[in-house]
């Protein structure tokens, strides 16, 4: 979800996920170019986060935050072959995600873009973030 609605959302969205043994993640960055995302949007996402500890469990964003260590953090805009694209898109590479703490990788048109084939693209993001992670854990 995102916390433009404030934490009225993550409380109506809480009522009906936790006893369902459901999580939240919050989106609190974008990997567009433009994107509003950022400053003290982020920063209040993350007291959101804070605040609502018992059912949010990670964010979507490109950064790991100090101060929730221990929620998840899922970076879109992961590309082996691209920077951008026409779209405003801006892609970093798995490695680069991984040394800024993300724990998942989220791949969209790198494994199903026009002319690829997604098994195979969907092996060479596998081994290229697997690689960097055990990169990270020997550093």
């Amino acid at each position: 979800a995102h916390a433009i609605p404030g934490d009225g959302i993550i409380s109506g969205l809480k009522e009906i996920g936790l006893p369902l043994n459901r999580g939240l993640l919050l989106l609190a960055e974008m990997s567009s170019k433009g994107n509003l995302a950022t400053g003290a949007y982020t920063e209040a996402t993350i007291e959101m986060a804070k605040r609502h500890k018992d059912f949010v469990i990670g964010f979507i964003s490109g950064t790991k935050y100090n101060s929730c260590e221990e929620l998840i953090v899922m970076t879109p805009g992961v590309s082996l072959d691209n920077s951008n694209d026409d779209l405003g898109q801006q892609y970093k590479q798995p490695r680069n995600v991984i040394e800024n703490g993300s724990d998942i990788i989220i791949v969209g048109r790198g494994i199903y873009g026009k002319g690829k084939d997604p098994v195979v693209e969907a092996q060479r993001y596998k081994n290229a973030g697997w690689e960097a992670y055990l990169e990270k854990l020997e550093n």
